[in-house]
């Protein structure tokens, strides 16, 4: 049986002295507040050129990640905070999140469809990098797989460098649109409102005696019955072929079996910011190395299911040729078998995590 891990956000669990209270959660909140204004003096000063540096990139990560804990806070920990102020923050703080993270997601989504592209076709260069050389041969490889991967090899560099004029495009488009959001009125007054936040928190007159361990530990409970629904029975095992059938449907509309596995990834995050608040802002959260493990799990489910979409939609493109839609053919099926490896990788952390807890 695996060690048990103490759970910070557990009312039962054993904490040295006082109980995490409202005023615990104020500096959490504060010392978010101070990270997003941080991280926007940081992205002023490096710039913002068409392309961004990687100075302003890391900001804009910065202002992400800092918007993000302090809406999920909002979210677990409303009862303690004035909840018009709550329902005025949190739309607009996802609207900061969401905007600023479109262009990181496009730009990994094709790397990760390159480079997928690039070992299924086992050719010498990114599939964008090869250009006209779309009739290229493939590397020689041994047994019956060299005629199919030397077939999927003449539609892979034009499907790469589709999918490179789709996904850059989009890109661009992302980093102007994270542009105007930044240097507009809107934008500003979230900010406006986060400085303020950073040096006082609109808690209610009772928050400075509850128990934050409670609320934080709804958390915990909601994200196990969201599990709970979960097919974990089919994800343990390494293959689902329900599933890839299903994900190989010309479709367009998004998987149907992927939202509950998105919404089992959100909640995941908000459970462990509120772990964070409940250790209070020096960040003295329990580093549960299985509760990593399943997020880092349901990452890649999301990104997986993502580019598989991308290639579906670039396969849906008029007039290509042939071989360009076998290969984007053979990559849609290979992140669908992805988004099942993601799967089966979270049943196993959180099998763990069960076992660890009991």
């Amino acid at each position: 049986m695996a060690q048990r891990h103490l759970d910070p956000t557990d009312p039962r669990s054993r904490h040295d002295g006082p109980a995490p209270t409202g005023d615990a959660l104020a500096g959490y909140l504060r010392a978010q507040a101070t990270e997003f204004l941080r991280a926007l003096r940081l992205h002023r000063e490096t710039g913002s050129g068409p392309n961004g540096s990687e100075g302003s990139a890391e900001a804009a990560r910065a202002l992400r990640r800092s918007a993000r804990r302090i809406s999920a806070s909002l979210h677990s920990f409303q009862s303690l905070l004035d909840a018009d102020w709550c329902e005025t923050m949190r739309p607009e703080l996802a609207w900061v999140s969401g905007t600023l993270a479109m262009e990181h997601a496009y730009t990994a989504r094709l790397e990760r469809l390159l480079a997928a592209l690039h070992r299924l076709s086992g050719s010498t260069a990114f599939p964008a990098q090869a250009g006209a050389r779309a009739g290229a041969a493939a590397h020689p490889r041994a047994g019956a797989a060299a005629p199919e991967r030397g077939n999927l090899t003449v539609g892979a560099a034009k499907a790469g460098a589709l999918l490179d004029r789709q996904l850059t495009l989009a890109r661009t488009r992302a980093h102007s649109t994270a542009l105007q959001a930044l240097g507009s009125s809107r934008f500003h007054a979230v900010a406006d409102k986060v400085a303020v936040l950073a040096s006082e928190v609109p808690l209610t007159k009772t928050a400075g005696t509850t128990d934050l361990r409670p609320l934080a530990r709804s958390a915990h409970d909601r994200l196990a019955d969201a599990v709970t629904a979960l097919p974990l029975v089919t994800a343990g095992n390494p293959y689902n072929a329900t599933a890839l059938v299903h994900g190989l449907s010309p479709d367009t509309v998004p998987h149907p079996q992927d939202a509950p596995w998105h919404q089992v990834r959100l909640l995941l995050r908000l459970h462990r910011y509120a772990r964070e608040a409940v250790s209070g802002p020096k960040g003295n959260a329990v580093v549960d190395l299985r509760l990593l493990s399943a997020g880092q799990a349901l990452n890649r489910h999301r990104d997986a299911s993502e580019a598989a979409a991308a290639a579906a939609q670039a396969a849906r493109t008029p007039r290509i040729a042939p071989a360009t839609a076998y290969a984007l053919g053979v990559l849609h099926a290979d992140q669908r078998h992805e988004v099942e490896a993601a799967r089966f990788a979270f049943q196993q952390a959180w099998q763990k995590e069960t076992v660890g807890a009991s």
